[in-house]
């Protein structure tokens, strides 16, 4: 029996692989994603800056956990400019990544870049209208492992990671594949 929706969330359906060599990405639709991870909540706040012109998003997000990792309510909340620097105000641990737009077998792929002490990592990910869909979805050879259940490469936990941690476990991934 699945499990009922919390008041107002939608089921995202969503995997994420990490990804140690990256596709080509010249020419593909990018977006600057900077995220404040809210101390003491699951509580996620967003800005999105698109390079094609269009206006800059504003978001508070919450996912909220599950026992299936590639299905889980989300909700968000668009804010305007001045709402997202209140929120900003509140103690967080801030994350940043490039989101490149890559096309395989005629589907979209997200792959992120991730700057600062989080530099060199990368990963793909994709979302489905539905559990079965998102299962079902092939990804591309060039992604390596997948990493939708581990809470290692959680956005939360990437926030609060040092250079040389990741690079620690970077280093361990590429030993197993």
């Amino acid at each position: 029996m699945a499990e009922p929706l919390p008041k107002y969330a939608l089921l995202e359906n969503e995997r994420r692989f990490l990804v140690l060599q990256a596709p080509e990405l010249a020419g593909t639709r990018v977006r600057l994603i900077e995220d404040v991870y809210l101390d003491a909540s699951r509580l996620r706040l967003r800005r999105i800056t698109h390079f094609d012109g269009a206006a800059p998003e504003h978001k508070l997000c919450k996912k909220y956990g599950s026992s299936d990792p590639t299905s889980a309510p989300i909700v968000n909340i668009y804010l305007t400019a001045d709402e997202h620097a209140a929120l900003a105000a509140l103690p967080g641990r801030p994350l940043r990544k490039r989101r490149h737009t890559v096309a395989h077998g005629g589907r979209a792929f997200s792959v992120d870049l991730f700057e600062g002490a989080l530099a060199g990592l990368v990963t793909c990910e994709a979302e489905a209208a539905t559990p079965e869909a998102i299962r079902a979805l092939d990804f591309p050879p060039w992604v390596a492992r997948e990493v939708t259940a581990d809470p290692f490469f959680s956005g939360g936990h990437l926030s609060a990671l040092t250079a040389p941690e990741l690079a620690a476990r970077l280093d361990a991934e590429r030993v197993a594949l």
